[in-house]
């Protein structure tokens, strides 16, 4: 038996789920993962993860996305 743990608590969430999350388009948050310099993506291989504390951090701070 597999056991769901609530979006707001998991640490790193898919892309999927960082859509939901945040009302954001998983392609504009394809998008911002594109870059180098992107403080709150984790690659897993070829894994897109979202660390969700540092991608609230980003959108609390941003202007428009």
């Amino acid at each position: 038996m597999r056991k769901e743990i609530p979006i707001w608590q998991k640490a790193n969430l898919t892309i999927e789920e960082a859509a939901a999350y945040s009302g954001i388009g998983e392609n504009r948050i394809r998008e911002l993962t594109n870059s180098d310099s992107c403080p709150f993506v984790l690659w897993v291989g070829t894994k897109r993860l979202i660390k969700r504390r540092k991608f609230d951090e980003f959108v609390e701070n941003a202007y428009s996305i």
